[in-house]
């Protein structure tokens, strides 16, 4: 397995902490205070409005989306970053159902985020009553690619159990009965190997503050395929994807390529976050990561299921099948959970009955593996979840 530990003293973790929730939020780069800071003190304070064009802040979306796109196989220029994931989705959607004008029915699973499902119910509602949101289960996807489908919407990893869906495959189905796909890379940026030109995808989106680090509240990111670029066109026509924003023209017109994408105002100081993590990733091999994630998950398996019967994995048992995280089924999962992070081991819930724990080898080892093993092992075999505080369900879970 790879060493990563050059890359966990980059990371502020409290001592003695097995952070096992980077698929929720990841932790801290040390660089990112003194660079947020740099940004409100240095370029904010003292170059005020000035800050755009000397501090280059209105150019961070494209150059931040280009170092993204390294990660997830996308060429430069084909990823832009800003506004929320939600937002992105509705911007892909829309894009891909305006280029199949014909066709009124879009295809999900019930496996993908709900945000997203949320999101395709408001958009197709709003175009009228013929449209159609088709949800089925995940295992049952191909079956119902059709010349119905006008878009093929998934998240590539399932935020519940990590079961990943085979993008390439899926896509050239889609594309065979012409329709077009949106994928969701939430849990694959940073996690897993993606190539979103081998795979031909059409639409992608993600987030930037799990596996990416950059922060509660991170900016999204939007990939939009090359054969696509130029004709793709968002509902959510935003001032600065207008081909020339600082014209102030009555009447949109869209930019070139993905700057069309871009919505509202840069985040500028969020994004200086995902800049001071980025220059973590710029060093990472996506392979090398992957290998590593999956001796630490495979590990992790072993160890849980030897000692504790009354969990149930919900994950693929394939690793190839799976993500970067490991779910297991556990009727008392929350009070479970409770008990775990009250002990240094931190992973969360996801109703009705999951346990999630995330591994990200940057600052995640073998020996947080097996301490993780050991305090879990104590929690179930002695009921320790069993107490009242920790049933109490908290406003995050």
């Amino acid at each position: 397995m790879t060493d990563f530990t050059a890359t966990r003293a980059l990371f502020d973790l409290p001592e003695g902490l097995v952070y096992l929730d980077g698929n929720s939020l990841g932790p801290l780069p040390r660089a990112t205070a003194d660079r947020v800071a740099r940004t409100v003190t240095e370029e904010w304070g003292q170059m005020l409005i000035g800050g755009w064009n000397k501090a280059g802040w209105m150019a961070q979306p494209a150059a931040l989306g280009d170092r993204i796109g390294r990660l997830i196989g996308a060429p430069a220029g084909h990823v832009v970053v800003g506004d929320t994931l939600s937002i992105k989705v509705f911007q892909a959607l829309a894009a891909a159902l305006q280029m199949r004008p014909d066709r009124k029915v879009v295809l999900s699973d019930s496996g993908n985020f709900p945000s997203d499902l949320y999101m395709a119910e408001g958009l197709l509602g709003a175009l009228g009553p013929d449209y159609e949101l088709r949800v089925v289960a995940p295992e049952d996807v191909a079956a119902h690619i059709t010349d119905e489908i006008a878009v093929l919407m998934l998240t590539e990893v399932d935020y519940r159990t990590g079961r990943m869906h085979d993008m390439a495959a899926l896509t050239a189905q889609a594309h065979t009965v012409g329709a077009l796909t949106v994928w969701d890379l939430a849990h694959s940026a940073g996690a897993v190997p993606v190539d979103l030109i081998g795979a031909h995808a059409d639409f992608a989106v993600g987030c930037t503050y799990k596996y990416l680090n950059a922060g509660p509240g991170a900016p999204a990111f939007i990939y939009v395929a090359p054969q696509h670029a130029e004709m793709a066109r968002p509902i959510l026509s935003g001032w600065l994807g207008h081909a020339a924003p600082f014209a102030f023209e009555q009447a949109y017109r869209a930019g070139e390529g993905i700057a069309r994408m871009r919505c509202g105002t840069p985040p500028v100081i969020q994004l200086s976050a995902l800049g001071a993590a980025l220059d973590i990733w710029d060093t990472v091999d996506m392979s090398a990561l992957r290998a590593a994630s999956i001796d630490l998950s495979e590990a992790f398996i072993a160890g849980v299921e030897a000692a504790c019967p009354d969990l149930t994995l919900a994950s693929p048992r394939d690793p190839a099948q799976r993500g970067s995280q490991v779910s297991f089924r556990f009727d008392e999962g929350y009070a479970a959970m409770q008990a775990l992070i009250a002990r240094g081991v931190v992973g969360d819930f996801r109703a009705p009955d999951i346990m999630r724990f995330g591994f990200t080898p940057l600052y995640i080892g073998m020996e947080d593996v097996t301490r993780a093993v050991e305090i879990i092992a104590d929690v179930m075999q002695n009921r320790l979840w069993d107490r009242p505080e920790y049933k109490a369900r908290a406003a995050v879970t």
